[in-house]
């Protein structure tokens, strides 16, 4: 019973690390670019794609707004 619950609990738990870890960058420079390249064409990626990356541009600029350093550690400010 006991190694059943631990079980659980650790699927639980890499459930939640997979969700909440980052995006890297590239993932937020090609999102920049099809919503660019979409704001010239239409009919060039789905609905849910563009919602999606808006989303991913979003939580970029609320995670930067919220740094103190730049990806080399050197204070931004």
């Amino acid at each position: 019973m006991a190694a059943i619950r631990l079980a659980l609990i650790i699927a639980a738990l890499l459930v939640v690390v997979q969700a909440a870890r980052a995006e890297d960058r590239s993932v937020l420079l090609n999102c920049k670019a099809m919503v660019e390249h979409a704001s010239k064409d239409t009919n060039t990626a789905s609905e849910a794609e563009l919602t999606r990356c808006r989303q991913v541009i979003r939580e970029w600029a609320l995670r930067d707004a919220r740094t103190t350093v730049d990806q080399d550690g050197k204070p931004l400010r």
